[in-house]
């Protein structure tokens, strides 16, 4: 399931779950498995061995949340917003529902 809707860079919203309400930078998306990592969301303690390029110990990492939960967030409205494509100067964009604006 692709959902086009949210890509790489794009700033978003939570909507539900633990972590509802916090926004944060997409850092990446697999769009077969219909998840993405987003920087300070779905963080997780992880145990790492230690290797000759790291330390080891406990880290905190991001793991990847269902495409679902996430909306972009619109910062002049200061909220979620849903996403409408249209042509402009020849190009698709995405363009946010609630402030008119280009993504």
């Amino acid at each position: 399931m692709s959902l086009a809707r949210i890509k790489k860079n794009d700033t978003v919203i939570v909507i539900s779950g633990n972590d509802k309400g916090k926004t944060g930078t997409v850092m990446s998306v697999d769009p077969k498995d219909g998840t993405a990592i987003v920087g300070g969301i779905n963080v997780h303690k992880k145990a790492m061995r230690r290797t000759e390029k790291t330390p080891g110990g406990i880290i905190d990492k991001e793991m990847p949340i269902r495409l679902c939960k996430l909306m972009p967030y619109d910062a002049e409205k200061k909220a979620g917003t849903r996403v409408r494509t249209a042509v402009v100067d020849g190009k698709k964009t995405r363009i946010s529902v609630k402030s008119g604006k280009a993504i």
